[in-house]
Parts: structure tokens; C-alpha cells; sequence
């Protein structure tokens, strides 16, 4: 029986062990939030949005899949939806050119920036957002600006003078890092690696 076959292979996939991933790799991301109503209207088009086209056949045939298996029972059903959640997740991610270790429970996100940035889009309301972003901005500048302003410039002394050269980087790259960022000219999965890299000399 084919929805057999399907069973079997959703089985082995839901089965091994993963690591954990980014928010999009979690059961109550956009991704599988997607993917739930897609299964509950039958409908596949919403979650094509989230691959490229030359992926499109790959998710409406799991798609259609996991229709079929859903009818065996309710234990197939859960399968056959994790099935298809995992699929949905892997090839978006590939599509980001971004490495698939599996999906997080729901409620692993922690960051409160994702979780304000999906509230926002829920509540039509991005001030919050805007808020928790100027606050980080703010504690950011003043942990790298005031030790900066704290020691004297490169004089006589080299090693006090090579303290405030490292201080300097440190601070000169996250302004220019934070700004990069807002301006939009770091990919989605780059941004969080916008402000650790001040923390590296030249």
C-alpha cells in the first residue's frame, strides 16, 4: 500500500535525532504555523511562499502525502503533519542556503526580539519592537563608548595605548555593525552576528 510506504518513510525522518536549529526551525515558528493551516484548509499554496519555485514540486508532493496518511488515524495523522512540517522546514532552509538540524519544541525561542517581532505582526503594532530595539542600541553603545572614554589615548605608554586601540575597535565596529544592520545590508540570519563581531580586533 502506497500511504504505507509514505508511513514507514515519515517514520524514519521524524525519528532521528536532531540538534537544535534557528526560529524558523521551531513548532510554533511561521514556518509550521504555515504548514497547520495549510493541512486544516487543505489548501498548499500559503506555504509555497516560503520555498523558491524549483522547490515547489518537492512540498506539494509531501503535501498531498500527508493528506492520505492523515486518514489512517490519528497516530498517522500526528506523523504524517511532523512529516510534512520537517519537509516544509529542511527545503526552506535550503533555500536560505542556511544548514537544517531539525525543529525545536514550541516555546524554544528565547530571544525577545523574534518574539516581539512575531507579536508585532500578530498585533499590527511595532512600536514595542522599536523600543526593545533603541534600549539595546543604548546599553550597547554605552558598554563599548564608556570604557572607551575611560582610558587615554595611544601616547608613550604602548601597552595602555594598545588598550585603547581594542576599545576603539570594539566600539567603532558594533556602531558600524548596529547601523549596517538597520539599514538593511546584512542578511536575515546575519544580523545577530552584527554585534558579537565588535567584540573582534582588525
Amino acid at each position: 500500500m502506497k500511504e504505507a510506504l509514505v508511513l514507514s518513510a515519515m517514520l524514519l525522518l521524524v525519528s532521528a535525532p536532531r540538534s537544535a536549529s534557528a526560529h524558523c526551525d521551531t513548532l510554533d515558528g511561521p514556518v509550521v504555523r504555515a504548514a497547520q493551516k495549510a493541512l486544516a484548509t487543505g489548501k498548499v499554496s500559503p506555504v509555497l511562499a516560503w520555498v523558491q519555485s524549483k522547490d515547489e514540486p518537492e512540498i506539494k508532493t509531501a503535501f498531498d502525502q500527508t493528506l492520505a496518511v492523515r486518514k489512517l488515524g490519528a497516530e498517522a495523522k500526528a506523523l504524517a503533519d511532523r512529516y510534512f512540517f520537517e519537509t516544509l522546514v529542511r527545503v526552506h532552509r535550503a533555500g536560505e542556503g542556511a544548514p537544517y538540524t531539525g525543529l525545536k519544541p514550541a516555546g524554544g525561542v528565547q530571544d525577545p526580539a523574534l518574539v516581539a517581532a512575531d507579536k508585532a505582526i500578530d498585533t499590527g503594532k511595532h512600536e514595542p519592537v522599536a523600543r526593545l530595539l533603541g534600549e539595546a542600541v543604548r546599553a550597547g553603545l554605552h558598554e563599548r563608548f564608556a570604557p572607551l572614554r575611560a582610558l587615554p589615548g595611544p601616547g608613550d605608554d604602548i601597552a595602555k595605548g594598545r588598550q585603547w586601540v581594542a576599545a576603539y575597535v570594539a566600539y567603532v565596529h558594533y556602531v558600524v555593525g548596529v547601523h549596517q544592520a538597520a539599514a538593511g545590508k546584512t542578511g536575515e540570519h546575519e544580523v545577530s552576528a552584527a554585534v558579537p563581531a565588535a567584540h573582534h580586533d582588525e
